[in-house]
């Protein structure tokens, strides 16, 4: 491939379950197992009743995003960004592609991100870790320590708009590239599924890994169903060579 080209590379929750963290929407996924487990990242809910926000608590504290370590696929991805410009729009929340090495500045986080917490009235903002303590010290539904406001991860939930500052840089990186590689993503959720047809309109190629059929798969140059761990390593070191 060129070297002048850019890449850029849309993940999902797909390329992070090999680190222990579960995918949405597959056919092991948290919505598959229990369906109401989606009104805890939904925003009118999580507002509204706080008994889903002491079971959203629960679910990040036994998830363990924070501990969680990157897989060979997000090392792989490190590996094409050393030889090829690329640029990483991710849909996913848990920093693995920064913890396996990615420069901040290559991922634009889409979703924004589980680190850290934010108070929905006063917006001040403190670390996931040191909320995470209170909820383990006892606090099952810790409230902002200035105003006691409800606080929330710094995510962009269910119902709520993705930032459109961050949301303009993936469209312009989605109609520069020369190729886009969708991984691990169900490719259903707008508007950053949409990213697609933007590459597309742009004349990028399309490649798509992921284990079940997406709504794009129709349009794809080349279509990659071997797991995430295994197919990436493969098709960056074919990228690459």
């Amino acid at each position: 491939m060129n070297r002048r080209q850019l890449v850029a590379v849309l993940t999902g929750a797909g390329i992070s379950t090999d680190s222990g963290i579960p995918d949405y929407r597959g056919p092991q996924g948290l919505w598959q197992r229990d369906p109401a487990a989606q009104q805890l990242v939904t925003i009118g809910p999580y507002l509204a009743d706080p008994e889903i926000r002491r079971r959203s608590w629960q679910l990040r504290r036994e998830g363990g995003a924070l501990g969680r370590e990157p897989n060979a696929g997000h090392r792989a991805l490190v590996e094409l960004e050393r030889v090829l410009p690329l640029r990483v729009l991710t849909q996913n929340v848990d920093g693995l592609h920064q913890k396996a090495g990615l420069p901040a500045r290559k991922v634009l986080e889409l979703h924004g991100n589980v680190r850290q917490v934010k108070c929905q009235r006063c917006n001040r903002r403190s670390e996931m870790s040191a909320a995470l303590d209170r909820v383990a010290a006892g606090e099952p539904d810790p409230a902002c320590l200035d105003c006691g406001g409800v606080l929330r991860p710094t995510t962009v939930m269910f119902g709520e708009a993705l930032d459109p500052v961050v949301l303009e840089q993936a469209d312009a990186i989605a109609r520069a590239c020369e190729l886009f590689i969708a991984i691990g993503t169900s490719l259903q959720v707008h508007p950053a599924a949409a990213l697609v047809e933007i590459a597309l309109e742009g004349g990028a190629r399309l490649i798509i890994v992921n284990a079940e059929p997406t709504p794009y798969d129709p349009v794809a140059h080349e279509i990659i169903r071997e797991p995430i761990s295994v197919a990436l390593p493969a098709l960056v070191a074919r990228l690459a060579g």
